[in-house]
Formats: structure tokens, C-alpha cells, sequence
């Protein structure tokens, strides 16, 4: 940036516009708004347990529990939602074919809120992990997770999920050709006005702890009984930023509407790179570990956890996300509201 030709102190001292707190309002960059801002809720069954100990504040929903927290997202002006499960270990096997049962909880979870409220958006998240036994998200064929048999089931997947309802489809499973995969299945299916959110640039991170405890991931055995282990070999290296770019880029040309950066705040720069490169709409997720960091901290007396939490939000926006997945989303409506 060239700075040519502005002024010098002591003729101009930027410290003028932070004098007053409606002018520092009113030269504000970067805004927060509660439309900037989507819920991911978690869906049980009324046996499985509400409460996630490593997610203070968080809870799982049943089918019937929904309307209490759709009443609230409505009250606030939270645009949309994202739809997680927590499948009953008994319908988890090793090819994940719950995920493609029209009457699974987020089918039901899908229509219910549908009926209940046609104006809030549902993104559903594209997936095998939820409902393996293995916990991967694709095929596990015993050694390895297999991409290509993966893409028929995850563009089937997909399509159970628009037939449910569902506006938004959000592939996070990382297999390469997913994205042609089930826009061509969408397609073929007659939802071509479906969208697709690639989680194009998802890294194998170890902020999701918290999450895979929630939707039941965190430490099942794979099929031989070993511990399902890291999933680095389709989740992108930490360490590369370059490879992002790559990957956003072959998900644009397969079809995907928007893209998705996960985690968020470790990730700043990646958000902002691809926010710059490709002029389509960012999305980032403030995802589980970071929400739950700042929660345990505030709950110790160490930060203000409301301030905390907005900075760490408009710093994702400043980096150019378009929209946030926030565990938070509710609480900082309301507090953006007042």
C-alpha cells in the first residue's frame, strides 16, 4: 500500500478518531452482524445425551426439543443453521448407510424444522463420519480411506438430504472429485437450485476434539479394533496455504457455490487469501476448540468472554469471511441485537 502524500505528525494523529465512541463507531471498518451469523445444532435421539461436557454451553436437540431452540434463532435474526448428528451407535456401520435413510434424524430434523419455519435457511453437512463405525469420512476399505468408492455415497447422501429440505449442502468430507460428484447427482435429481458449500480448504486440525465428542466420533474403533486414527491423509497439512488455493480452485470449477475455511481464527490468512483470489463467498468456522477455549478461559476469571468472543468473530470477518459457523451464534445475536 502506498501511503504517498498523507500526512505526517504532527499535523495528523490518527489517535483523533478514536477520541470519541460514536466516532469510533462511525469510522469502524469491519461490521458484525447477526445475518453474518449461522447456528450449527447437534441431533439426538430422545435416548442419547443432551449435554456435551467439552462444549460449555452447547447441547444436543431432539426432533421434539427443536422448536425451543428455532423459536430463539428466529427471535435474534440468525439467517441459517447447520445440522450435525449424533447417530445411536446401533445404526453405525461400516459403509454408513443411515446417512442414506430418508427417516434418519437429519431428514427429520430437516422437515421438522421446515415446517416449523420455511424462512431459515438449513445447511447439512455431506459426510460419512457420523454414521460409521469407523469414524472416517468416506469408505474404509481396511487400510485406507478409499476417495473414489466414497463419491457415490456421499452424492447420495446429498441428494437424501435436498429431498428432506435441505438449501444448502455442505460437502466436508475432503475426497477430490466430490464436488462434480453431487452436483452432477443434484442435477440428475432435479435440485439444481440446491447450493453447494465446499468445505474446500479443511484442514486436519486438532481443534475439532470437542465436535467429534459430540456427534460420537472422538474414539470408536476401526474395523480390524484399532483406534480410528488421524485423518491426514485426505484433511489438508496445517503447514500448507498454497495447497488451498489449489483446492478452492478445482472445487469452484466442479461447481461448488461457496467455500468454506475450517478451522477459523488459526487460519486467518487462508480465509483472506481466497476471500482475495476468488471474489466468491468465504465462509469460515469458529469450530469447536476454539469456541470451548474461550468458554473454559472466561469460566476461570481469565478474559471477558463476550468481548473475546465478538473480536474473534470480526477478526474472521476482517480476514473476508462472508459468514460464520459459530457455536456462539446465539449469545452474540443477542448482545449484536441490543
Amino acid at each position: 500500500m502506498n501511503f504517498h502524500g498523507h500526512g505526517q505528525f504532527p499535523n495528523t494523529r490518527l489517535r483523533r478518531l478514536r477520541t470519541h465512541p460514536w466516532l469510533r463507531e462511525m469510522v469502524q471498518e469491519t461490521r458484525l452482524h447477526p445475518s453474518d451469523l449461522i447456528l450449527p445444532l447437534f441431533i439426538r435421539t430422545p435416548e442419547g445425551p443432551a449435554e456435551i461436557p467439552s462444549m460449555p454451553g452447547v447441547r444436543r436437540w431432539t426432533i421434539e426439543e427443536l422448536p425451543q431452540i428455532i423459536e430463539q434463532i428466529l427471535a435474534v435474526h440468525i439467517p441459517a443453521v447447520g445440522l450435525f448428528p449424533l447417530t445411536p451407535q446401533a445404526l453405525k456401520t461400516p459403509d454408513g448407510k443411515e446417512a442414506f435413510n430418508p427417516e434418519n434424524l437429519i431428514c427429520q430434523a430437516i422437515r421438522t424444522i421446515k415446517e416449523m419455519a420455511p424462512q431459515l435457511g438449513i445447511i447439512a453437512d455431506v459426510a460419512l463420519d457420523p454414521y460409521t463405525t469407523h469414524g472416517h469420512d468416506g469408505v474404509w476399505n481396511g487400510t485406507y480411506v478409499d476417495n473414489d468408492l466414497s463419491l457415490d455415497l456421499l452424492s447420495k447422501q446429498a441428494v437424501i438430504q435436498a429431498e428432506a429440505g435441505a438449501d444448502i449442502l455442505a460437502p466436508s468430507d475432503m475426497m477430490d472429485g466430490r464436488i462434480a460428484a453431487i452436483r452432477q447427482a443434484l442435477d440428475g435429481a432435479n435440485f439444481e437450485d440446491r447450493a453447494i458449500m465446499s468445505y474446500a480448504a479443511k484442514y486436519a486440525s486438532f481443534f475439532y476434539g470437542p465436535w467429534r465428542e459430540a456427534v460420537g466420533v472422538a474414539k470408536l474403533p476401526g474395523q480390524d479394533g484399532r483406534p480410528v486414527g488421524d485423518k491426514k491423509t485426505y484433511q489438508m497439512n496445517p503447514a500448507n496455504a498454497e495447497e488451498a488455493l489449489r483446492e478452492v480452485a478445482l472445487d469452484l470449477q466442479e461447481g461448488a457455490d461457496m467455500v468454506m475455511i475450517k478451522p477459523g481464527l488459526p487460519y486467518l490468512d487462508i480465509i483472506s487469501r481466497v476471500h482475495q483470489t476468488f471474489l466468491v463467498p468465504t465462509f469460515a468456522f469458529q469450530v469447536s476448540g476454539e469456541y470451548s477455549m474461550i468458554k473454559v478461559a472466561a469460566a476461570q476469571g481469565w478474559m471477558n468472554e463476550q468481548a473475546v468472543m465478538e473480536e474473534t468473530l470480526i477478526s474472521l470477518k476482517r480476514a473476508g469471511a462472508t459468514g460464520i459457523f459459530t457455536y456462539a451464534a446465539l449469545e452474540v445475536a443477542r448482545q449484536l441485537n441490543k
